[in-house]
């Protein structure tokens, strides 16, 4: 059987930073295994020709060599504050040097050096949300767009030819572990790949298998909060006084009526609503957005999350969001739906007609007119309209009539393995990294979690680690 130091199982920001650090120990082998497609070979017919996903599997956007990061709105949080857990692992000063050591990565790789920072009009801006009765987190924003993003995760594949071993279009079946010892992973085809150690980041598309993994190995998950709502889009002019200076407006309310945590996820200013398809021979199809460097629209879209935790016997988060899920792709034959806030509001699914009389034109041309009513609990839907209500009293024009409702959008963390402050599973040598895992929530932090992991392993195997970007070494 074929021997490694290391195998990464996962092509995303989290496998790829693990390889570029493992990259500077000559000697050591390493495999990076994904099981969509190269980069260059990525991409979606949706997106270049309209009409009805085909879908693909697995689906472009979210699989295959960058993760659904090449595709993503390549927004860069650098902060500790929001994007994942890893200050519960790290603390936040530690978190904080690693999010700079990564984000130097990304500027060398040609990410833009502009930063979005707020300077002296947040204070401004907190007071007046804070009136509406929402909490406005400023978060430094590195912005690449979904273009340039691809552009900086390509010349990471690049540098890390010939240096670690890439494998694209190869899923992993199975971990194999014997009598509590790692071994290695098992491949789709049937190929049984040895290695000292591993770092499973399968991304959010690969949650699921990872949960399953688990529960087979029989390793310690938590469940994290579900996190399911909708993407809205509205006339890029009523985020502008936001957008314009923080580029995405991270707000978090609380219902009136259930006390559930609802958050702004994935701001988009004059981007595009786009949908992406998960679940591998059975897919789901939900909705994301996108912004790019060069293209703009007249709109601007963001996600609503609601965060509810739910108690025992429940453990099967990811399960109730596909769920969820697949109830709009039902009415929507296949596709997502989309309805106005107005429609919503007034007890009637949406139409063509009411669509093109609106003045918000949807970017997502594929999406069906229909009723999120009946598709989302109505504990969620509640407190999705009270947030926009109260988004309406800090940003005027978030709740007209014409905003549209994009369902449904999901994110898949939502259970996460019992790790160390390394990543390092209840298996000896085998870690887990990413928003796959329940760890991380985006670009930045899923990157810092495959540095640590791989730091780890560098220092077991007595490998020099420099406080440099690998590229400078």
């Amino acid at each position: 059987m074929p021997q490694y130091d290391v195998i990464i199982i996962g092509g995303g920001p989290a496998g790829l930073f693990a390889a570029m650090e493992l990259a500077q120990a000559a000697n050591l082998s390493v495999l990076l295994m994904e099981k969509g497609r190269d980069i260059d070979k990525r991409s979606c017919l949706i997106m270049e020709k309209g009409g009805v996903c085909p879908p693909c599997h697995p689906c472009h956007l979210v699989s295959g060599l960058g993760g659904a990061g090449a595709f993503s709105d390549g927004k860069l949080t650098l902060s500790p504050d929001v994007g994942g857990h890893l200050p519960e692992y790290l603390g936040w000063q530690r978190t904080q040097e690693l999010i700079e050591y990564a984000d130097n990565a990304y500027l060398r790789f040609g990410a833009k050096d502009h930063v979005f920072n707020g300077g002296t009009q947040v204070e401004d801006l907190q007071r007046r949300a804070s009136l509406a009765e929402l909490r406005l987190i400023p978060v430094d924003i590195r912005h690449m767009g979904t273009d340039r993003s691809r552009q900086v995760l390509c010349g990471m594949r690049d540098f890390l030819q010939g240096k670690v071993e890439i494998r694209a279009n190869l899923p992993a079946a199975r971990v194999v572990v014997e009598d509590g010892q790692l071994k290695g992973v098992e491949t789709s085809k049937g190929e049984c790949l040895e290695c000292r150690y591993l770092i499973v980041a399968p991304g959010r598309e690969g949650s699921d298998w990872l949960v399953k993994e688990a529960r087979r190995l029989k390793l310690t998950l938590h469940n994290n909060p579900v996190d399911v709502g909708v993407r809205v889009e509205v006339p890029a002019a009523v985020m502008d006084s936001v957008t314009s200076i923080l580029y995405e407006a991270k707000l978090e309310y609380f219902s009136r009526t259930f006390d559930d945590r609802i958050r702004t996820f994935c701001m988009c200013p004059a981007g595009e609503v786009i949908m992406d398809s998960t679940g591998g021979a059975d897919p789901i199809a939900t909705v994301n957005g996108h912004s790019y460097a060069e293209r703009k629209t007249n709109n601007t879209n963001f996600a609503l999350l609601v965060s509810t935790t739910f108690t025992e016997p429940f453990n099967d988060p990811i399960g109730y969001g596909k769920y969820i899920a697949r109830l709009a792709n039902i009415l929507g034959g296949g596709g997502v739906l989309v309805q106005r806030l107005g429609d919503l509001q007034e007890g009637r699914r949406s139409t063509l007609a009411r669509l093109e009389r609106g003045i918000v034109q949807p970017t997502l041309k594929c999406a069906i007119p229909g009723d999120l009513s009946c598709v989302l609990p109505y504990r969620f839907l509640k407190g999705i309209v009270e947030m926009l209500e109260a988004m309406d009293k800090f940003l005027p024009g978030t709740a007209s009539r014409h905003t549209l409702l994009y369902g449904v959008e999901v994110k898949f963390y939502s259970a996460r393995l019992e790790l160390s402050q390394n990543l390092e599973s209840e298996i000896p040598n085998l870690f887990a990294a990413g928003d796959g895992a329940g760890v991380t929530r985006g670009l930045m932090q899923a990157s810092v979690s495959g540095v640590v992991a791989a730091r780890e392993i560098l220092r077991r195997v007595g490998a020099k680690v420099s406080p440099a970007h690998p590229l400078a070494v």
